[in-house]
């Protein structure tokens, strides 16, 4: 029985990926499989697809057959069924890291001697496709032409809301420990904290060091879940959205690390020193490691 096409998740056709003058069509497909145009490697390597000119013909040349793995064969002569998206039916394509396989056959076989003249050419796109592989990689160079590390960063975000923030309210249970504010008042020198009404500047401090450091996005969805009411703050605490399998531990042991930071810290500038360099923020540059 015949596979069903794979759907397209990223990538046109008028957004290869270019290497130099060579451009080859990619595309991920759905479960994160990355391909490349099976017309677009022929081309790639300075062959002539239009022809009906075929990597497994090539390969098999006398002088290079030697270097080839059966392996390699096999997945060529039995490429990747994919809907094409541009329309018009269905495409074929070849595994990424395919590229990099037919680079190091033909790039052996120019080092033993054995490549022909007439495809010097092809070793000089060879050359040109191997820098940019080394440096990089297929997979990164596959997934910033089609977008779709843009794509993944979503997805991977929405996986850490998932975790950690719970879809209804959960009841309210005893989360920040009294010392948590003790020693922000020692490190503010503001009196004892007990008794005392906690000046408003405090939520944002929380916010700062726990609710934006403790995993991306989730101080975003807070505000979303729990936005601040007007003129009387927010309806309820931040932490009684987490989920209590993920989130609320989380946090319980994102808590229990800040408290020793700020146990150790001899004051505010040192304590947020070292802070940003044990949860650094997304987007935010380390402090140099300089004395205190």
């Amino acid at each position: 029985m015949s596979k069903a096409p794979l759907k397209v998740v990223a990538g046109a056709p008028d957004r290869p990926l270019v290497i130099g003058d060579i451009e080859i069509p990619c595309y991920v497909l759905e479960g994160e499989q990355r391909v490349l145009s099976q017309r677009g490697v022929t081309a790639a390597i300075g062959l002539n697809p239009e022809v009906g000119f075929r990597m497994p013909n090539f390969l098999a040349i006398k002088a290079i057959k030697p270097f080839v793995k059966e392996e390699l064969v096999s997945a060529l002569e039995n490429p990747i069924l994919f809907q094409s998206p541009s329309g018009g039916g269905n495409a074929h394509g070849y595994p990424a890291e395919i590229i990099e396989h037919i680079i190091d056959i033909i790039l052996e076989a120019e080092r033993a001697g054995a490549l022909p003249d007439r495809y010097a050419s092809v070793a000089d796109r060879m050359h040109v496709l191997n820098r940019s592989l080394r440096r990089i990689g297929i997979i990164g160079l596959i997934d910033e032409a089609t977008g779709y590390q843009e794509i993944r960063a979503k997805r991977a975000l929405a996986t850490i809301l998932e975790k950690y923030i719970a879809k209804e309210l959960q009841p309210w249970t005893r989360t920040f420990p009294y010392e948590f504010y003790q020693q922000i008042f020692r490190l503010k020198t503001w009196p004892e904290p007990r008794g005392v009404k906690r000046p408003s500047v405090i939520g944002h401090y929380t916010n700062d060091i726990v609710y934006d450091r403790i995993a991306p996005g989730v101080l975003d969805e807070l505000k979303k879940r729990n936005p601040s009411q007007s003129g009387s703050g927010r309806k309820h605490h931040h932490h009684r959205w987490f989920t209590p399998d993920v989130g609320h531990p989380k946090l319980k042991e994102h808590l229990a690390a800040v408290i020793a930071l700020i146990r150790a810290s001899p004051n505010w500038d040192g304590f947020k020193r070292n802070l940003q360099r044990a949860f650094p923020k997304r987007g935010e540059n380390l402090p140099l490691p300089l004395d205190e």
